[in-house]
């Protein structure tokens, strides 16, 4: 993935802008680190272009705070962290697609084996070389997406003379309920993982997510890679968030003007004015990662935005470029033409409003797109 260009437009012609804190993504990290054992290295998820917080920038801020092991999705996004991280370990999680072992060879990009397939390749490479190269081998515990199944990979590696001299740089598995940690599937899948690797004690291991660095030292192993708590993003549910938020996103009040009591708002006329309202149409839509399905309805309530401390719920349908706020209560000096809201940060946490679009707090901020002024604020 290319690094984001710089802003090429003076900061007026924006409907918004997102305020990127790289010195909360930095002590995020830090914070998650010390809840580690000397034993165990803390990487970091840096895929879908740092979860939307900029891959180069948030790289290197995580980079000068200590951090040395970063996991991307697809070998593009490897590329373009190989050029601003040149000594780190970069690990593709999404494995080895056809044809692309010289890529990875020659950015030096450690593919994450996922499949038998994947990994037979990957032998012969080492075979015909006389030597291993790095690469992670994934174990399917229960996920059923990528990964060797358990039969599959104590079959293979149960046979030194069908490895050749390859020798994993790191085993790893996935934890699908990591968000509920009472849920028996990460009992089932720690057992497992423990059981499938443990003739293999020479080789680092990996389970723990962003959840299973926070349920607690069981899940660490050698290594873990935390992603969505670096960026201020909630990893257990129906629990306090320990994280520092990292984006603010503010959008611009193009109008503020009277609905009559039985007017609807927006289209589809879904919601309709239970009481005259002053409303400011807001400059910022789901083109621009603001969730479609956080909507209201004369049904259900919607999401909301802060302006200078006050609530302000959103009305009717969130359309492509603008969003409707319900401004009745808001003192009228804060919402004048022009004026920033509040659509995300300290008082809007991402997921707040994920919740009201019935998803989840990823999605709400690799959605976030392209419109909007970036600005970064440094490590201090």
């Amino acid at each position: 993935m290319p690094n984001r260009p710089e802003t090429p437009f003076h900061s007026d012609l924006y409907g918004g802008r997102i305020t990127i804190d790289l010195g909360a993504i930095a002590q995020n990290w830090t914070a998650l680190k010390n809840r580690l054992g000397d034993a165990t290295e803390c990487a970091a998820a840096i895929k879908a272009d740092a979860y939307g917080m900029g891959q180069a920038q948030a790289g290197q801020a995580l980079y000068d705070e200590g951090c040395r092991t970063f996991f991307v999705a697809v070998p593009t996004e490897a590329i373009a962290l190989r050029r601003v991280l040149p000594d780190a370990v970069i690990y593709a999680l999404n494995g080895l697609l056809p044809g692309t072992i010289d890529h990875y060879l020659e950015h030096r990009i450690r593919p994450v084996l996922g499949s038998h397939a994947e990994l037979v390749e990957w032998i012969d490479l080492c075979k015909g070389a006389g030597r291993s190269f790095d690469a992670a081998v994934h174990v399917d515990t229960g996920i059923h997406r990528l990964g060797l199944s358990p039969s599959e990979f104590t079959a293979t590696f149960s046979k030194p003379d069908q490895m050749g001299p390859f020798i994993p740089s790191l085993l790893m598995s996935h934890l699908a309920c990591g968000s509920k940690p009472t849920h028996v599937m990460n009992d089932h899948q720690l057992r497992l993982f423990r059981e499938v690797t443990a003739p293999h004690a020479h080789i680092r291991r990996s389970l723990a997510n962003s959840a299973g660095v926070l349920m607690g030292p069981e899940f660490h192993f050698d290594l873990v890679r935390p992603g969505i708590s670096l960026y201020g993003g909630q990893a257990i549910e129906n629990e306090p968030n320990p994280m520092k938020p990292v984006a603010k996103v503010e959008a611009r009040i193009m109008i503020v003007r009277d609905v009559p009591e039985g007017d609807t708002i927006g289209y589809g006329a879904s919601h309709t004015a239970g009481r005259p309202l002053k409303n400011a149409v807001v400059a910022a839509g789901y083109a621009d990662g603001l969730l479609r399905g956080a909507s209201s309805t004369d049904s259900r309530p919607g999401g909301f935005a802060m302006i200078g401390g006050h609530k302000a719920p959103i009305l009717g349908r969130i359309s492509m470029d603008m969003i409707t706020l319900d401004v009745t209560d808001v003192p009228d000096h804060l919402v004048r033409r022009g004026a920033f809201v509040e659509m995300l940060g300290p008082n809007v946490a991402a997921a707040d409003l994920a919740a009201y679009a019935e998803t989840i707090d990823y999605e709400y901020l690799t959605s976030l797109g392209q419109r909007f002024e970036r600005i970064y604020r440094p490590l201090s």
